[in-house]
């Protein structure tokens, strides 16, 4: 009886530090709470990141712990990448955006055109986006698709080409940062906001989006309620 106890006491630490090392040094999963990445990530989306993709950093490791200096095996995040990283005003949030400007890269919005290095970037105009607004009414947004320097192309969207950060100051991207934005591009606290948020780190990046695997439009733990608001045609998506 003993043995078989612990047996089973060394099959759950087994499997606790293979999870903890998959974790690490593979993939881990993140869920999306807020519509800053609209229309590329949806409030209720559940997606992994594969955190080989730019090295490691203690930023890899359950709790930040702080074993690795700086980064390691680093491999340079490329434009229009989807990364997630540790919040740089306090090291710990976890926030999820697209990575616009590279080190050296001088970034602007002018009327809500994006300018990289100080050449317009490609944009154009696609179909709307509709969203729910609640109580059974939907709200049509203006989208675009935008044409980053390097060919990849996502879509954003514009509720208004007339906010305060649809212009903003010339950022200059210092070595060993990046610039990161929100696709839903009127409703992302994001790299324009130098202060909540800012250039982020190279050592912050935790890691890429990869794909979706589970996606709900609703409470994910009310089970009753799934019939009617998982999005399967999000299940195991590649994001780009």
């Amino acid at each position: 009886m003993q043995d078989s106890w612990l047996d089973t006491v060394k099959t759950v630490v087994y499997a606790i530090l293979i999870a903890l090392f998959v974790r690490s040094v593979a993939y881990e999963p993140f869920n999306i709470p807020s519509g800053s990445m609209k229309p590329t990530l949806l409030v209720g989306d559940y997606l992994f990141v594969s955190k080989f993709s730019y090295g490691y950093s203690k930023y890899s490791l359950p709790f930040s712990l702080p074993i690795i200096p700086g980064r390691v095996i680093f491999s340079e995040p490329e434009r229009g990448d989807v990364v997630v990283f540790k919040l740089p005003s306090d090291n710990k949030t976890d926030y999820i955006k697209r990575i616009i400007g590279l080190p050296g890269d001088t970034v602007q919005l002018r009327n809500s055109i994006l300018y990289i290095n100080d050449v317009a970037v490609k944009r154009e105009r696609v179909q709307e986006f509709v969203e729910n607004i609640g109580n059974d009414r939907m709200r049509r947004v203006a989208q675009y698709k935008e044409i980053l320097p390097n060919g990849v192309s996502h879509n954003v969207l514009e509720y208004t080409e007339t906010s305060p950060f649809d212009s903003t100051e010339v950022f200059t991207i210092p070595e060993g940062h990046y610039f990161g934005m929100g696709d839903n591009r009127d409703r992302s606290k994001d790299s324009r906001f130098l202060t909540d948020v800012g250039f982020i780190p190279k050592v912050n990046l935790v890691g890429r989006a990869e794909f979706l695997f589970f996606s709900i439009d609703g409470a994910a733990w009310q089970i009753w309620k799934w019939f009617g608001t998982l999005r399967f045609d999000r299940f195991f998506t590649g994001i780009k």
